[in-house]
């Protein structure tokens, strides 16, 4: 009787997960984006990376992210959209499609990125490391 019990409890689990698989939530072109520029900004400021991974993992985000900027932009689900996620992505397109403007500014990322948030090398240099 309890092998019994175990295989429905087993079967019924990979009914479960099958159809929570099936119907899974699918992320949208710009959250893509969104999720991949912070793993690129994390990269930028992590300091438990050496300067050799630290660049291969920033080449690897900076094709990602040329191809889901470019996916955002093409992407015709957008049009017309007028939610907060979408009116802020296109408001701040300096910093939600970075590698492009990085590019036509002819700026590094992290400069760009720094420059866009108000940070510069100068303030960068006064910095102190310290405890709040």
């Amino acid at each position: 009787m309890q092998r019994r019990s175990s295989f429905l409890a087993a079967t019924a689990l990979s009914f479960a997960l099958a159809f929570s698989l099936a119907s899974g939530a699918s992320a949208g072109t710009l959250e893509n984006l969104e999720r991949e520029r912070a793993i690129m900004l994390e990269t930028l400021l992590s300091g438990d990376l050496g300067v050799a991974e630290r660049q291969s993992r920033i080449e690897v985000s900076r094709a990602r992210l040329v191809d889901l900027e470019r996916m955002v932009l093409r992407d015709s689900d957008l049009v017309g959209k007028n939610t907060p996620l979408v009116r802020s992505a296109f408001d701040n397109y300096d910093l939600t499609f970075l590698v492009h403007a990085s590019v036509e500014k002819r700026r590094a990322l992290a400069d760009h990125w720094l420059g866009e948030i108000g940070i510069s090398t100068q303030t960068l240099s006064n910095a102190r490391m310290g405890r709040r």
